[in-house]
């Protein structure tokens, strides 16, 4: 007949080999990024992001990328994808907002 107490020590010895190892690949993970091998590169900037996302049908979808600042409009889509337009600026988008009439809250009045 088996000791109970000999299951009970397998179990615990299990169990803290398993913190131990989650514990070691914490701090290992927690020393990569510190001394900079986490994948951010610029100081911790990232450089690419997806603004915004416009799906026109089931197929095709319209998103508009951030690079360096820079926007680009790209047409993704299952005969594939295109580029709408590129070097999209901030300072285009505010001369295109200025452009635009807007009806102020006395006008809406009259």
């Amino acid at each position: 007949m088996s000791d109970p107490f000999v299951e009970w020590d397998t179990y615990l010895r299990f169990v803290a080999a398993l913190v131990f190892v989650l514990a070691l690949m914490g701090v290992l993970s927690w020393l990569l990024r510190r001394s900079g091998w986490g994948g951010r590169t610029s100081g911790g900037r990232r450089r690419l992001a997806v603004v915004e996302m416009l799906s026109i049908d089931p197929r095709r979808r319209l998103v508009l990328v951030r690079r360096d600042g820079v926007e680009h409009l790209l047409l993704l889509g299952a005969q594939g994808d295109r580029v709408i337009e590129r070097d999209i600026g901030a300072a285009s988008f505010r001369q295109a907002l200025d452009a635009t009439p807007e009806t102020t809250s006395e006008e809406k009045k009259v």
